[in-house]
């Protein structure tokens, strides 16, 4: 899973992956939330599926408001497994 993809399948993928889009050779999305509290509880559940996957987001919180990117720096590029983290961000959000 950490074979860098090519244009047509990052493309590909972005369609099957609402919210998310291309950012600077990652795939980024950003958040909002009632509060702190539950923009917190959103990223434990992201840290949790991060660990499982053994691959960490970059992120940036401040206050509600949340922004991930996701890129695999060992393949210099989007890996299937950035999709896969941000399929199950996304279901987080159902």
């Amino acid at each position: 899973m950490r074979t860098k993809l090519g244009d047509a399948q990052i493309v590909d993928a972005l369609r099957q992956t609402p919210g998310w889009e291309l950012d600077d050779g990652a795939i980024a999305r950003s958040f909002e939330f009632a509060d702190f509290k539950q923009c917190w509880a959103f990223m434990q559940k992201v840290a949790q599926v991060a660990e499982e996957l053994d691959h960490h987001p970059e992120w940036t919180n401040v206050y509600n408001k949340l922004l991930i990117r996701l890129s695999t720096h060992d393949a210099d590029g989007l890996t299937a497994l950035d999709f896969k983290l941000a399929a199950a961000i996304n279901a987080f959000m159902a």
